[in-house]
């Protein structure tokens, strides 16, 4: 069964691509920003975006993601 279909694991997958594009464009800020408008990157830069603004609540949702991986 794929991500897609699974709602804890659909919400893992959006975590993860939020996570791993804010780190990215910590690094390399000019790659995502200068190709924000090609459609790849650009859902990569959003979620940069998202992770960079929403930092908080974006790791309360990873905590709250992990314990209930951990206890189901």
């Amino acid at each position: 069964m794929t991500a897609f279909f699974n709602f804890q694991s659909l919400v893992v997958v959006i975590l993860l691509t939020i996570c791993t594009a804010t780190y990215a464009h910590h690094y390399f800020p000019g790659l995502m920003d200068r190709n924000r408008d090609n459609y790849f990157v650009g859902v990569l830069w959003k979620c940069a975006r998202i992770g960079e603004r929403l930092s908080p609540y974006v790791a309360i949702a990873c905590v709250v993601m992990a314990a209930v991986g951990y206890i189901g």
